[in-house]
């Protein structure tokens, strides 16, 4: 677990800072600022506007009575995708992108779904839950 944090908190930000500087030498400082900025807002609106999707139907799932577990991973995965699109770098951009958009977020759901179904199956995830009716 360690090692994956190192590499999260410092080699991406190296990573990200490397790629910032040579964009910037190739397309100029302030087209650089601009793309980061413009991503930044983009993947705001993005945010909002999927995650509010995914809340109504949330919602109406569970007015129906119905356990709303794949919009509860899409959501977690939008607000995954908005952290990402919020933090500077081209790099956590492309993969914000890939959380908010639907075509690659229902590929990211199954792959997730298979990591938490193969977990819980070699019990390394534990799950207690209670249904009342």
């Amino acid at each position: 677990m360690f090692i994956k944090l190192l590499f999260l908190f410092t080699i991406v930000p190296l990573v990200e800072l490397a790629l910032l500087i040579k964009v910037g030498n190739h397309i100029g400082v302030s087209n650089t600022i601009a793309i980061v900025l413009l991503t930044g807002v983009a993947g705001a609106a993005l945010a909002r506007s999927q995650g509010f999707g995914i809340l109504r139907r949330i919602q109406n799932e569970l007015a129906q009575n119905q356990l709303p577990g794949d919009s509860l991973v899409e959501g977690a995965l939008i607000l995954a995708g908005g952290i990402l699109l919020l933090t500077p770098g081209l790099i956590t951009d492309a993969f914000g992108l890939c959380f908010l958009l639907p075509l690659p977020r229902r590929f990211l759901k199954a792959y997730l779904k298979a990591i938490i179904r193969k977990k819980t199956k070699d019990g390394e995830i534990h799950m207690n839950y209670r249904v009342d009716e």
